[in-house]
């Protein structure tokens, strides 16, 4: 079961970013939201700040636009 069910139950909307930004294809191009891999010592082994930047600065515009 995917959680996006569980969420739209709830009455939540997703954000995913989808293809938005070319950041995103930096950070593996995963139109879902951003992931990344740690190593032993919890540290980020890909780069994708930019693209976590994005996918929030996405989600605060959508959540902005609904409220009004």
């Amino acid at each position: 079961m995917y959680i996006h069910t569980s969420m739209f139950h709830w009455g939540a909307i997703v954000a995913a970013p989808g293809y938005s930004d070319p950041v995103l294809f930096a950070a593996g191009g995963n139109p879902y939201g951003t992931t990344v891999t740690v190593d032993q010592d919890g540290n980020m082994v890909e780069s994708v700040e930019p693209a976590v930047r994005h996918q929030a600065k996405r989600t605060v515009d959508i959540a902005s636009r609904i409220k009004g």
